[in-house]
């Protein structure tokens, strides 16, 4: 084999290696996929990226906007100062101080948010995603808003989950009920004092009745699928 062809066969290789890597941790931004269809025969790897594809965006978008909100109202909030944007901010995050609203404002790590989008929607295939677009199961209280009946019930108690217009409002709703839940303060104590997802899902064991069993599933999840590499 020639120099020449050596340097033909090594370019080759080098990005034939730069492709499949890209590949490997794309996040297709613009895909095919609906969250209300769910292919019959689907591997196991295929869900999980079908799950990536639909989630991680909206996830990336919400984290973003939410953020980008957050330091502007903490800009305000710094300076000891107060108006008619932060008393509305204030009502509508059920804030009790302007140094509260932040805590409620600030969003928590991605890889959490992630990590509960797939195990509460069993990666995007739940009745609820279909249905509802409810990635979160998230209930319902309010029978004027859009919702859709759960398959189960609290005695003779009909339960209710919300029914979404789309995966990023589902995400927004969710970081709003954890923001503003009362049973999640200590969680947005913990966010304020670290982004480590490992220590924040400690704190969610009042979002599902399987209690601190659940944190330490979300931990697997995490760690296994590397959805820390999203924060």
């Amino acid at each position: 084999m020639n120099t020449k062809t050596l340097h033909k066969l090594t370019l080759v290789l080098l990005l034939s290696s730069s492709l499949y890597a890209a590949q490997s941790t794309k996040v297709n931004e613009n895909t095919d996929y609906t969250v209300s269809i769910v292919p019959k025969k689907i591997t196991v790897q295929a869900k999980k990226q079908r799950f990536r594809d639909l989630v991680v965006p909206a996830v990336n978008k919400v984290y973003s906007d939410l953020n980008a909100k957050y330091k502007e109202a903490k800009i305000i909030v710094d300076s000891g100062k107060t108006n008619a944007k932060i008393e509305k901010l204030m009502k509508s995050y059920s804030a009790k101080s302007p140094q509260d609203l932040l805590v409620r404002m600030k969003p928590h790590a991605k890889s959490v948010a992630i990590a509960q989008a797939a195990m509460e929607s069993a990666w995007a295939t739940s009745r609820f995603t279909r249905v509802a677009t409810n990635l979160f199961g998230v209930w319902s209280f309010n029978k004027n808003e859009p919702r859709v009946a759960a398959g189960e019930k609290r005695g003779k108690k009909t339960i209710y989950v919300k029914k979404y217009s789309s995966v990023e409002a589902s995400i927004r709703d969710y970081y709003r009920v954890l923001a503003t839940g009362r049973v999640f303060g200590d969680f947005r104590t913990e966010k304020m004092r670290s982004n480590d997802p490992y220590k924040l899902v400690k704190k969610l064991d009042k979002y599902s009745e399987k209690g601190a069993e659940y944190g330490k599933e979300l931990k697997s999840m995490i760690s296994y699928n590397r959805f820390y590499k999203f924060d």
